[in-house]
């Protein structure tokens, strides 16, 4: 398999680092050491994201202590430029890629300025033009996350982007269920491939359900990118952490997605070099069914099929019956022609 081919596996910690530079280092640690390829964080200005008085969603309010708003929920997760520049060196000490989603405008350009030449659209931004313009503009590659959206407003944000200038093998469409966690039922992963016919793009899963089975089946059903939230305990209080994997289990799903992509092979039905050893012992030959005397015509009477494969296949058949018999052959014996 060529590296290009490569499912990218996203550890999104997000905001599961509680606004503490040390949780976000060890969260890096964990993500590297369970195999992702990108550590991604969330980077705004909680001024800029919500009113004052906008509230929390329910998802969050379950999550979280306190009847704050969601301004100043948001507010506890900030981090400013020099905790970025150090978040960003560190994954390049740890060899990780970097990522973060911008939620503003000035975070989009922030982020730029750290080198990052890569955008992650999230949901909540998908119908928000001047954002997508913005972003657009820039002419990096994204990653589009469709979380309560229409495959019409999917198409209207793809629109944008390449009138800015995005190509459209830049962009990588994530379909995604945009509850906390997300139940079963709301997964619906086959529109990820309505996705990919309807618009020719690259397509990927943010993954928001609590266990790994969706990641997986995702990669076997065409994605290339999977991100998933990671956590150090789930118990710990914080908006996105009851949704997300801890260590162990990000681990567990890098695994089974790597053993998935390398299961799906290249689509060519043929003999695997590994069933090789088998194939003698496993398929059948032509033999006698008793004893068979030179010159005797061969018959349905005479000849059966049994293991092993080494003689004359079953599948001449049709050619062995009513020739004839150019020597003895005694019952069980691989007939000849």
């Amino acid at each position: 398999m060529l590296m290009r081919d490569r499912v990218e596996i996203i550890a999104e910690v997000g905001v599961n680092h509680n606004g503490k530079i040390d949780l976000a280092k060890e969260l890096i640690d964990a993500a590297v050491d369970s195999g992702a390829d990108t550590v991604k964080f969330q980077c705004f200005s909680a001024e800029e994201i919500a009113t004052k008085i906008s509230g929390k969603a329910p998802y969050q309010s379950r999550a979280t202590q306190g009847d704050e708003s969601q301004q100043e929920m948001l507010r506890q997760y900030e981090f400013n430029p020099d905790q970025w520049l150090e978040l960003r060196r560190y994954c390049d000490s740890r060899n990780i890629k970097f990522l973060s989603t911008a939620f503003d405008i000035s975070s989009i350009d922030f982020l730029s300025t750290l080198g990052q030449d890569r955008f992650k659209v999230p949901s909540g931004e998908i119908n928000n033009f001047p954002y997508l313009k913005h972003i657009g503009r820039y002419r990096y590659p994204v990653l589009l996350s469709t979380g309560m959206s229409s495959m019409e407003e999917v198409g209207d944000a793809i629109q944008i982007l390449e009138g800015q200038g995005v190509k459209r093998d830049q962009i990588t469409v994530l379909h995604c269920t945009s509850q906390y966690p997300a139940p079963m039922l709301g997964v619906n992963l086959l529109a990820m491939q309505a996705i990919k016919a309807s618009f020719g793009v690259r397509v990927g899963y943010s993954d928001h359900t609590q266990g790994v089975e969706v990641s997986v089946a995702a990669v076997a059903l065409g994605a290339k990118v999977i991100e998933k939230h990671l956590t150090l305990n789930q118990c710990m209080n914080g908006p996105d952490h009851k949704a997300s994997l801890e260590p162990e289990g990000f681990r567990s799903m890098v695994t089974a997605i790597r053993n998935t992509e390398v299961a799906l092979g290249d689509g060519i039905k043929r003999l695997m070099e590994c069933e090789v050893e088998n194939l003698i012992a496993a398929r059948k030959s032509i033999v006698a069914r008793k004893t068979i005397h030179r010159g005797e015509k061969f018959s349905e009477n005479n000849l059966c099929v049994k293991r092993p494969g080494s003689g004359v296949s079953p599948n001449r058949w049709d050619e062995v019956i009513g020739s004839v018999a150019l020597k003895q052959f005694e019952a069980d014996e691989l007939i000849e022609l």
